[in-house]
């Protein structure tokens, strides 16, 4: 049988990007350049025997799924399992006046980032497992088959980690 083919691809710029900041399930806007981003690479994959286009319910990700949809002539279809990581009480909080005003949680935090969990969020592990179970779900819906999904960054690297078989952490 041949392998699921996933395009794992990460949204476009979003506003407030000049400064690191934790977005996490923000709905934060994406930026001209974004857009652009998009359209990119759709030219790119217009030719690519896609057969599905999946993303997280964020509106950064699903303009780009639909972009990425249209040429192929599919729908998108948006999962909230596929959204960034709940950071909870940091969520649009930038890692400066997260270092500021709250450094021993930060340090926890990188002491620990797999198993930490900022107040109201989630840890990074059960972002993983909730993520895990959804990319599970969609290669068995399309066995041998093309698939797109738009993501995010942490996202993005929980699905790359657990494909290559390495922990979400060397303390992991």
């Amino acid at each position: 049988m041949t392998a699921t083919r996933i395009y794992l691809v990460r949204h476009g710029q979003v506003e407030g990007f000049e400064q690191k900041r934790y977005n996490g399930q923000g709905d934060v806007r994406l930026t001209d350049l974004g857009v652009q981003q998009y359209q990119q690479l759709q030219q790119r994959l217009s030719d690519k025997p896609v057969a599905a286009v999946y993303s997280s319910d964020l509106t950064r990700c699903t303009i780009g799924a639909k972009m990425l949809a249209e040429p192929q002539g599919l729908t998108p279809v948006s999962i909230a399992a596929l959204r960034e990581l709940h950071i909870g009480d940091w969520q649009g909080r930038t890692w400066q006046e997260l270092q500021t005003h709250y450094p021993d949680q930060w340090q926890a935090r990188l002491d620990d980032i797999v198993h930490y969990q900022v107040p109201g969020g989630e840890s990074l592990l059960e972002m993983a497992t909730r993520v895990s179970g959804e990319i599970k779900q969609i290669v068995a819906d399309h066995p041998g088959e093309e698939v797109i999904v738009v993501g995010h960054g942490g996202v993005n690297r929980t699905v790359l980690l657990e494909a290559i078989g390495a922990p979400l952490s060397k303390k992991a």
